[in-house]
């Protein structure tokens, strides 16, 4: 999905993975990105932040339910597998070799990633609060510009 204007807080060359951030899977995923983008290509963003709120708003997504991760690279939003794969990419060796299964089609990635993201809190659990960023991590995290 796309915009002609970009998304509030995020610039031409911004990559931001926004994420349910009371979700205990989504978590993992973010320090999973933290511990492996050793370039620091991504801003992280949790959906139930002001930023998060703003970016969700922009591209006429929900600000209630969080059923996909988002990957957002200037004006472009990327949901569902297609999210994933622009992130893995990018991450380099050894982890842009699972970009060999884009190669299922998509209708069938997508409702792969539907099993695990709708039943995410039920597997993997969920936080009573979003959790914040660590000190060390806070540079992270996308905040307003």
């Amino acid at each position: 999905m796309s915009s002609t204007n970009f998304p509030p807080n995020i610039s031409t060359a911004d990559k931001v993975i926004l994420f349910d951030g009371v979700c205990k899977l989504c978590n993992i995923w973010s320090n999973f990105i933290i511990k492996h983008d050793h370039q620091h290509v991504f801003k992280l963003c949790s959906v139930q932040s002001k930023e998060g709120e703003k970016i969700l708003k922009h591209f006429g997504l929900s600000t209630e339910v969080y059923e996909s991760m988002l990957y957002v690279e200037g004006k472009q939003c990327y949901q569902q597998s297609d999210a994933f794969f622009q992130v893995i990419a990018k991450l380099g060796n050894p982890w842009k070799l699972a970009c060999i299964f884009v190669i299922i089609p998509k209708p069938i990635r997508n409702w792969l990633y539907d099993r695990i993201a709708l039943n995410r809190y039920r597997l993997f659990g969920k936080y009573d609060v979003c959790l914040l960023p660590t000190a060390d991590h806070e540079a992270r995290y996308l905040n307003e510009k």
